[in-house]
């Protein structure tokens, strides 16, 4: 598989990452007007775009791009749109995608903007493969948990003052966002718990917020 991708590497991310945030720009902006299809094709195709680049970086560094803190801001940019991808998919949240769409090309900036940190190493127990995805199933947690509450408060807030609103619908999204939430809270601290076991050879003790 390998053998059939490009060696490619830093010189060449501009001409990935530029591709891949119009595509999730275009991605966001058909999913804000209920363009279902186009947001999920656009986004596909982000996914793809990004990938390819990582493929060739890996193929080139003959190594799984982990070491450094660019080559981890890869990762984050790539699963933070499949993440977005999973939960449009699943619960049609249309501000989800536009949410993942930001946070990804925050990253692809600083990449752009900061070529010094391509280089910068990570410690030896960061250049995990569950630490990507603990990072970023903890940032959707949060941001699913974040639109729970806004929902909740909202939900509250006008129905002491009297203002007629769809109750059930609201109340269906909040218990929604909350399940989804938590799931993926979940995910985030079994893999922080594997990663930590293999890193130190403990779970997460040392770690007040994760205990």
């Amino acid at each position: 598989m390998m053998d059939i991708l490009p060696f490619l590497d830093w010189n060449h991310f501009a001409f990935f990452a530029i591709p891949t945030m119009l595509l999730l720009v275009a991605s966001a902006v058909s999913s804000m007007y209920m363009r279902r299809t186009w947001a999920l094709v656009a986004a596909v195709l982000a996914v793809l775009v990004l990938a390819l680049f990582i493929g060739g970086m890996w193929h080139s560094l003959e190594r799984p791009p982990l070491r450094t803190m660019g080559e981890t801001r890869l990762w984050y940019s790539l699963f933070l749109i499949v993440a977005g991808i999973i939960v449009y998919m699943r619960w049609g949240y249309k501000w989800i995608l536009p949410f993942s769409a930001v946070l990804s090309t925050v990253f692809m900036i600083i990449n752009l903007a900061k070529p010094d940190i391509h280089n910068k190493t990570l410690m030896p127990a960061l250049e995990s493969p569950y630490f990507v995805p603990h990072v970023i199933s903890y940032i959707v947690a949060y941001s699913l948990l974040g639109a729970a509450l806004l929902v909740g408060c909202y939900l509250l807030i006008n129905k002491r003052r009297g203002v007629p609103m769809k109750e059930d619908l609201l109340m269906h999204t909040s218990d929604n966002l909350v399940y989804s939430g938590v799931a993926f809270l979940m995910i985030g601290l079994l893999l922080g718990a594997i990663w930590a076991k293999q890193a130190w050879g403990t779970y997460w003790e040392w770690d007040p917020k994760e205990t």
